[in-house]
């Protein structure tokens, strides 16, 4: 009988040099990464996490440009002539909610809270950049990159189209970005071709009517009766108007309508997200809803307004771009590092640089191995916080080509 080697490949020098560099910044980027959790703040109001990183990198001899509101982008390097510059992409904003982690370093701030892990986003953009600026220094940085720190992720459309429109891909070849995952072991990383996340759009439909008693529904139009056809109804119609396979999903969240069992009121609401995972029927989505809406809420006699606010596009993943970053984890973490995520319908604007360069966004494991699977947009989310020296390697190393 015979046995067969499985050899696993040699990391490369490249891998071993960006090892050694992130180990003597571990101790700063951690303290780094809790001081943005204890200081967190909400979209368009960074200021206090920008000046924090803009400080840092100028102490790197680099030359940070502030964004017109909050945010940065900073360049390192030269590109060869013809050439495009790599982007790395951070979000520096929290969430409104209160931190309840119990951790020494939680929130300072009442009802604010890092709770989808853009502390560690940041700290981990921040420490490829200074892992490439001591590269760029000692001549071994060959192409050109950019870090993108953008502020206000968590709002809609997101803070993405002001970076975008303040020039942050000009000069741009593709993009790349890591985003916490509590579901995933630290030490893995999760990536997919195609969509990973979801458009994400808030609907709102509004209904009035003369209003009534309940004895006589006949003679008014039986607002609250029309509202459930619409809540119940509508989400069926458009699995159906839409191609299943895009994973539309219409869920309310809210309905409001009436104050007491004996009367029928004149005006009532219905508000919820539209989530699809593919962007053609994204596009469809509007109409189609709109038609469902009018449709089902037809027979009652009432007056229907449809406010659709668009949200985010869904992340589609490049081929191309996905296979650099694998190829960058399997040699900063090892073979067995890349696992396949699954598909999420949350939105994520990292969307829209999509819509304008190639690039791919990945799942960083974030959840210590053996312990609680914790969730993001929850106050109590904890990271283990060895997530960040990994992080830091794979975006470095993905930069370098």
């Amino acid at each position: 009988m015979t046995t067969r080697t499985v050899r696993t490949p040699p990391r490369s020098s490249l891998a071993a040099r960006i090892e050694g560099l992130v180990a003597t910044l571990h101790d700063e980027l951690v303290e780094i990464r809790r001081d943005i959790h204890a200081h967190p703040e909400t979209a368009h109001t960074e200021t206090r996490t920008t000046a924090l990183v803009a400080e840092r990198l100028r102490a790197a001899g680099l030359e940070p440009r502030l964004l017109p509101r909050t945010g940065l982008v900073c360049d390192i390097g030269e590109s060869a002539p013809g050439a495009d510059r790599v982007a790395l992409r951070a979000d520096l904003d929290a969430l409104p909610l209160e931190d309840s982690c119990g951790l020494p370093f939680s929130s300072t701030v009442p009802g604010v809270a890092h709770a989808c892990g853009h502390d560690v986003h940041t700290t981990v953009v921040l420490g490829a950049g200074l892992v490439l600026a001591e590269l760029a220094a000692d001549g071994e940085l060959p192409r050109g990159v950019r870090l993108v720190f953008q502020p206000a992720e968590e709002v809609m459309p997101g803070g993405a189209l002001d970076t975008i429109a303040a020039g942050a891909l000009d000069g741009v070849g593709e993009i790349f970005a890591l985003h916490c995952d509590p579901k995933i072991d630290v030490g893995r990383v999760g990536t997919r071709i195609g969509p990973i996340t979801s458009a994400s759009d808030v609907v709102t439909v509004s209904l009035s009517s003369d209003g009534g008693h309940t004895s006589r529904p006949h003679l008014t139009g039986d607002l609250v009766y029309a509202l459930a056809q619409v809540v119940t109804q509508v989400p069926a119609v458009l699995g159906r108007r839409l191609d299943p396979r895009s994973g539309v999903n219409l869920t309310w969240g809210a309905v409001q309508a009436g104050s007491t069992p004996n009367a029928i009121p004149s005006t009532g609401t219905a508000r919820g997200t539209l989530r699809c995972l593919d962007a053609r029927a994204w596009e469809l989505a509007a109409q189609v809803l709109h038609d469902s809406v009018e449709m089902v809420a037809a027979p009652y006699g009432v007056e229907v307004a449809v406010h659709h606010e668009r949200g985010v596009p869904p992340v589609e993943n490049h081929e191309e771009p996905t296979g650099r970053l694998e190829a960058a984890v399997r040699d900063v973490v090892g073979p067995d590092a890349v696992v396949l995520t699954e598909q999420s319908l949350g939105g994520e604007d990292f969307a829209w640089y999509l819509t304008e360069r190639p690039g791919s966004l990945a799942r960083l494991g974030t959840r210590t191995p053996g312990g609680r699977s914790y969730d993001i947009h929850q106050g109590d989310l904890r990271v283990d916080e060895r997530a960040i020296d990994v992080g830091v390697q794979v975006l470095a190393r993905v930069a370098l080509g």
